[in-house]
């Protein structure tokens, strides 16, 4: 596990935001583009090189074309690249909100599934990001048969689902079990489906639930030291 050293590095710390569950057009959650606009200026106020959106961003896709629009402008003018993943709610069905308006469109955004296969290299920054996206609402397991590590510096696997904690799991859907975490080799797991934040695993590879913004009220930072080293801080949101 870890970096391979084949990268050719920043020279500095590579800072990637990690965030998840931003449902936005929910009835339950904020239903305009309110914990957008806080991800990104939580991730601007952090400083970070990317930010990544492992799933559920929309609540479902039966949005109209002026959310989603609204959308593909807020992430336009974010200065930064922006890694999402389709989650069970915004899956890539026909109709999904990936495939309408312009969300896929600004050079910034990266949509697995979309912009990009399960796979997506951003050599600037000598990174790589594998995930397998949600196509429809049918069950799957997001961790099985993961791609084998890039010849980026820094690899990272993201996937929306449930950690199982024990048997009492087993009737949930999109199961992520330990075994799983245990064939990745990478150097973080961004995870989304959950609303709390929390650390998974056996504690080898460094694998976290970011939280919905609106419940868990932070962001995770993930700093990738050019010595090799991985570490996870929670930045409490930062208003627009």
């Amino acid at each position: 596990m870890g970096a391979n050293g084949n990268g050719r590095g920043l020279g500095r710390d590579l800072l990637l935001a990690h965030s998840s569950d931003l449902h936005l057009g929910g009835t339950a959650h904020h239903p305009e583009m309110d914990a957008l606009d806080i991800v990104l200026a939580t991730a601007a106020a952090a400083g970070v090189d990317a930010l990544l959106l492992a799933g559920d961003i929309f609540d479902h896709n039966r949005l109209p074309l002026a959310l989603i629009d609204r959308a593909a402008r807020t992430l336009a003018d974010a200065a930064m690249p922006v890694i999402i993943l389709p989650g069970n709610h915004d899956c890539l069905t026909p109709s999904s909100v990936y495939r309408r308006g312009g969300l896929a469109d600004p050079a910034n955004v990266h949509v697995l599934g979309i912009t990009a296969d399960e796979s997506l290299a951003l050599p600037a920054l000598d990174l790589e990001v594998w995930g397998r996206p949600h196509l429809d609402h049918v069950n799957m397991s997001p961790l099985t048969d993961p791609r084998p590590r890039g010849a980026a510096r820094w690899n990272v696997a993201t996937a929306h689902g449930h950690w199982v904690t024990g048997p009492h799991d087993h009737h949930r859907s999109w199961l992520i079990h330990q075994e799983e975490l245990d064939m990745l080799d990478v150097d973080y797991v961004a995870l989304g489906h959950w609303d709390r934040a929390l650390k998974v695993g056996s504690g080898e590879l460094p694998a976290y639930y970011s939280g919905s913004p609106d419940l868990a009220k932070t962001v995770n930072i993930v700093r990738f030291s050019p010595s090799g080293g991985v570490s996870v801080e929670r930045m409490p949101l930062v208003q627009p």
